[in-house]
């Protein structure tokens, strides 16, 4: 494979805990978001769990698209039993061993660009992971409030990052669009294209 010609693969992050994601309008959301991941013929990317993730990574399998999980797990036996998550809808997982904390790493750098949709505590940690690993960010607007939170952390802090990477936007199709070109633009600098 030529220099610059692989699959961009797109992390999608967001709550495991289901009680927001029981609205049919979220989970027909996380689908959606995984089924256009897909569609732009990028590799899904998800943390090994359920809610939103889950739901983006069925939306990703179902229109045919690769999808890989990160597990805190170091093994399939605790992926199961000590973590209780599922491994449906990914065809590849990577049990990283390291608990949370260590796969949220292992997965922002596993990937090109990153979305945050409907998120919870644990999304703070995981965009600030995202944050230092130099990602271009996707953040997804909706009925929740992880968009207006996320946007909260970043106020006041304009003139000491580069604010360009960080997308927000209600239209999916649109904010995996704008991730995928500035992922080009990102690794045509590492290739020197």
């Amino acid at each position: 494979m030529n220099k610059g010609t692989q699959k961009i693969a797109i992390a999608v992050y967001g709550a495991a805990h289901s009680e927001y994601t029981k609205s049919f309008d979220t989970i027909e959301q996380a689908e959606n978001v995984g089924a256009i991941v897909a569609q732009h013929d990028c590799v899904t990317i998800v943390p090994a769990t359920t809610g939103f993730p889950f739901w983006v990574a069925k939306g990703a399998h179902t229109a045919g698209g690769q999808v890989i999980g990160f597990s805190p797990a170091a093994n399939e036996h605790e992926h199961h039993t000590v973590y209780d998550a599922p491994t449906e809808y990914m065809d590849m997982l990577v049990y990283s061993g390291f608990g949370y904390a260590g796969s949220d790493l292992l997965l922002s750098r596993s990937s090109d660009a990153i979305i945050f949709g409907y998120g919870g505590l644990e999304t703070v940690h995981e965009f600030w992971v995202a944050f230092q690993e130099n990602k271009p960010i996707g953040i997804l607007k909706g009925e929740w409030e992880t968009d207006e939170i996320l946007f909260g952390l970043l106020r006041g802090h304009e003139g000491s990052f580069d604010h360009s990477r960080i997308i927000f936007d209600e239209d999916p199709n649109r904010l995996v669009e704008q991730l995928i070109k500035k992922a080009k633009e990102e690794k045509a600098k590492e290739y020197h294209l």
